[in-house]
């Protein structure tokens, strides 16, 4: 096994986290690929682990931490490292130290690019992206926000720990139709596909609903709203990981267009 930068032509595969096979990457739209042309001059990294068969069975993304989604200075900050995990498509490559190489390869390239530190996300619970794996390599928790962990590696003494984004105005709600806030950073197929949902189950309510689209993209927006990807439905956020089917989707905003109705808010 080895790690490798991204090509051109493994772009396809990135793109869609290795799960070419699953039908639901359909529903992403090509907010990734539009994303990855934003931020690939502004140091965007992405390496793969690379099976001896050739097989790519994990990937890595990081970037500057000053383009995430967490405040810091001089650090680069891991977006999301993934070691395929299914029967389908490239197979199952976990349990075979592909992350913990990546991992290492990431922190040396950012060495190298002169970062002070790495900065990276985990949850609080045993699923995908656990903090307590990057706990086992050496990094420190810096800031919580409920079961989301913002974790460190310093590289150096003089770097300065990251903290979550916070604050922003309230989401706002409308005295008319149904209004449906979707954010919409891009880098995550995942948050995409909540969206792409979202927005299709709005349109079916004509104009009963309003759907508006905040791009999160740039740290300015992030900052100015407290939120990277998330989904709003009358100022109420709705859960968006895993992403919810869209049939459930559909039916929260139905019941939010019921209320409004019962609440005189519609003709």
């Amino acid at each position: 096994m080895d790690v490798i930068d991204l090509t051109d032509e493994l772009c396809p595969m990135y793109f869609c986290c290795l799960e070419d096979w699953a039908e639901e990457m359909q529903e992403a739209g090509d907010h990734k690929d539009r994303w990855y042309e934003q931020f690939r001059d502004r140091g965007l990294r992405v390496k793969l682990a690379r099976a001896d068969d050739g097989t790519i069975g994990g990937m890595i993304q990081y970037l500057p931490i000053e383009h995430a989604f967490a405040e810091g200075s001089g650090l680069y900050m891991v977006l999301c490292i993934w070691v395929h995990g299914y029967k389908q498509g490239v197979g199952n490559h976990q349990k075979r130290g592909m992350g913990r190489a990546m991992l290492a390869a990431a922190e040396a390239d950012a060495v190298e690019r002169g970062a002070k530190g790495m900065a990276a996300w985990g949850l609080g619970l045993p699923i995908w992206m656990k903090a307590s794996w990057f706990r086992r390599r050496g990094y420190r928790v810096a800031d919580r926000e409920g079961l989301r962990v913002l974790l460190w590696k310093p590289f150096s003494d003089d770097a300065e720990p990251p903290r979550w984004i916070r604050g922003g105005p309230p989401v706002p709600v409308g005295d008319g139709p149904v209004r449906v806030t979707a954010f919409l950073n891009g880098w995550c197929p995942a948050q995409n596909i909540a969206f792409e949902r979202m927005r299709r189950a709005a349109a079916e309510f004509g104009d009963d609903v309003v759907f508006e689209r905040i791009d999160t993209a740039e740290k300015a927006a992030m900052r100015e709203w407290g939120q990277s990807d998330a989904l709003f439905i009358d100022g109420r956020s709705v859960r968006t990981g895993p992403p919810p089917s869209y049939d459930r989707l559909r039916r929260r905003v139905a019941r939010a267009v019921r209320k409004a109705r019962r609440a005189g808010r519609l003709g």
